[in-house]
């Protein structure tokens, strides 16, 4: 599985895509957030640790890498992991993406990700980078999936023991199981 850095990073990757992009959520239509929402959202999206205000310029560009993001969870929903990475490399490229050893007070040495600058929305979509290709680099892709509701494209990392998540969250879950029981119990009438 995936170490705690870059499960965290997944964790943001995934938030920020479900947040701002457009699309159906929960069998609802979704509209991402815009204008003077955006910094908000993106505050909100982001781990507490994130430290640092999200103005405008920030939110604007963490908003077009999570354009970018979903693409690459596409193209592996879709099987087209060579899109995926093709993406994914775009986006280390044009971050600037490098590996740093971080001294965190009364912890070890650990590993993080930054981007050319040190600004938060290039270290954030740097890191967020990363943790793709780390997923798409090893066995573990599959774990990046498109919720497989009606009416539903967000999107997760599977994090379960046996890789069985189809599922944003447990309301879409629950959405479709009822729904299931539902046809079954016409088909009895």
């Amino acid at each position: 599985m995936f170490d705690s850095h870059v499960a965290a990073l997944l964790d943001a990757s995934v938030a920020l895509v479900n947040v701002l992009t457009d699309g159906t959520k929960g069998g609802k239509p979704y509209a991402a957030p815009r204008g003077d929402d955006l910094p908000g959202a993106v505050t909100a999206a982001l781990p507490s640790t994130a430290g640092g205000r999200i103005g405008p310029e920030e939110a604007a560009y963490l908003s077009g890498t999570a354009q970018r993001m979903r693409t690459v969870f596409e193209a592996v929903d879709d099987g087209r992991i060579d899109d995926a990475a093709r993406t994914v490399n775009e986006l280390l490229r044009s971050t600037g993406a490098r590996p740093q050893l971080d001294l965190v007070a009364g912890e070890p040495w650990q590993v993080h990700f930054r981007g050319a600058s040190d600004s938060l929305d290039v270290g954030w979509s740097a890191g967020c980078a990363t943790a793709l290709a780390l997923a798409i680099g090893s066995d573990l892709v599959g774990r990046l999936g498109i919720c497989q509701a009606s009416r539903c494209d967000r999107v997760f990392v599977d994090s379960s023991r046996n890789a069985v998540r189809q599922f944003c969250s447990t309301a879409c879950q629950s959405r479709v199981k009822a729904a299931a029981f539902r046809a079954r119990q016409a088909e009895r009438r």
